[in-house]
């Protein structure tokens, strides 16, 4: 008798969709609350407050809509069978074009691209809603269907261009492993994080934004004095038309070793109202990096893929598996994707501890650059960035602690206006 894995997989799916929805839920009702929350009242005004809430309203009444959706569609693909009907017809469009459905790179390449158009067609209509109606709604959205049609064009090319020689590189390597199948895995993979992180805003991101560099100025010598008093090897300032899709305003860094850069919205220049607010931001990023922040992040998922790998290669050969599944074969991007679905009870376990780290993180970061004197300044931006992203004001607990990745506003001014601690 076969375990019913592909059973066990959907009842997992529905019991934590019942879980989510349950916190979702908590949320929606904290976002009915009529008042601030008391710290909050005198720092953010009671128009910006009203805003926020019926942006988050929105939000929440949309998402429990697309949550049903998806779990429904994703049970129905499991339980009729759909993934192993979907790579068989994948075979038979082979056939039909003159190539062979035996060979499994050509096999599975055809199987990906129905896959991907299937995704692009059920996602379209939920994304068109959220960028035109909700986001447009509150102010938030600036493209034209012209630009959002040609980014997702630009998307679907780059998976053309991009994801046949990975995904026969991922075959190849499955097929020729060996024992040491996991280790060849991790070692492709790292590689490919790397490259991808090199030219990805060197090549593919500029396909999407323009970045231009920060005019010389004020603001940009206080960005470079501050890096250079942290000896930030700081390469490049640049600032992204983020304003030309959307008014929600962020700043980021990237780059290895010598080779920096922090990337300013063109909308977080115009919605703070000093350069004091937006070196205060750079200093918490710095603070991530000088706190070695992301290397911890990026060993931490290293070693959690190579894991993953490591289970995947105890797996892969396991026709019950992939019996329970519909499948009287099993090729190699099967037998990944029913692994994936395995393993989502451990996902959810690993993305809330992630979670939790980096929401600890966050705090530290806050408290580097208050030590560096930017206290008031980050406040007074943290404040900025919520009111103009419309951002949550009355957090559920459960849900913030369940799915948040930085605190809530609330919890970082308190930390700010606690006594000095020293950040190591």
């Amino acid at each position: 008798m076969v375990f019913p894995y592909m059973e066990t997989v959907v009842g997992f799916m529905i019991v934590m969709y019942f879980f989510e929805t349950y916190l979702d839920l908590r949320q929606h009702a904290a976002h009915k609350l009529p008042r601030l929350p008391k710290t909050l009242e005198g720092v953010i005004s009671q128009e910006k407050f009203e805003k926020a809430r019926a942006y988050s309203l929105d939000k929440s009444h949309f998402h429990f809509l697309h949550e049903f959706v998806t779990v429904v569609m994703d049970s129905a693909i499991l339980l009729f069978r759909i993934l192993p009907w979907f790579w068989k017809k994948s075979g038979n469009f082979l056939v039909l074009v003159g190539l062979n459905e035996e060979n499994e790179i050509l096999h599975t390449l055809a199987f990906l691209g129905g896959v991907m158009l299937w995704s692009q067609i059920t996602d379209l209509p939920f994304s068109l809603y959220s960028t035109f109606v909700i986001e447009t709604r509150h102010g938030f959205n600036k493209q034209t269907v012209w630009l959002y049609f040609r980014d997702m064009i630009k998307g679907m090319f780059l998976a053309v261009i991009l994801g046949p020689p990975i995904v026969s590189a991922i075959i190849i390597i499955v097929q020729k492993g060996g024992p040491y199948l996991a280790i060849y895995l991790w070692g492709f993979m790292l590689v490919l994080s790397l490259v991808m992180m090199t030219i990805y805003p060197i090549l593919i991101a500029p396909l999407f934004n323009k970045f231009t560099a920060l005019p010389e100025g004020e603001l940009k010598e206080k960005i470079e004095n501050l890096a250079s008093s942290q000896k930030f090897p700081l390469k490049k300032l640049y600032v992204v038309d983020g304003s030309t899709r959307s008014s929600h305003s962020n700043a980021y860094m990237y780059g290895f070793f010598k080779n920096k850069r922090i990337v300013l919205y063109d909308t977080l220049i115009q919605q703070c109202k000093n350069n004091e607010e937006i070196v205060a931001v750079i200093a918490h990023e710095l603070g991530h990096w000088k706190l070695n922040h992301t290397m911890y992040s990026f060993i931490t998922l290293q070693l959690l893929t190579f894991l993953q790998f490591g289970g995947y290669t105890l797996v892969r050969n396991s026709t019950d598996l992939f019996r329970s599944f519909g499948f009287d074969t099993q090729p190699v991007i099967i037998g990944l994707i029913i692994f994936q679905h395995t393993v989502i009870p451990i996902q959810h376990l690993i993305n809330f501890g992630f979670n939790l780290v980096s929401r600890s993180f966050e705090f530290q970061a806050d408290a580097f650059g208050k030590k560096l004197g930017y206290s008031s300044a980050l406040r007074a931006g943290l404040v900025r960035l919520q009111e103009e992203n419309l951002s949550t004001m009355n957090p559920d607990p459960w849900y913030s602690a369940y799915h948040y990745s930085h605190p809530p506003l609330v919890e970082r001014l308190a930390a700010l206006d606690e006594p000095d601690k020293k950040v190591d």
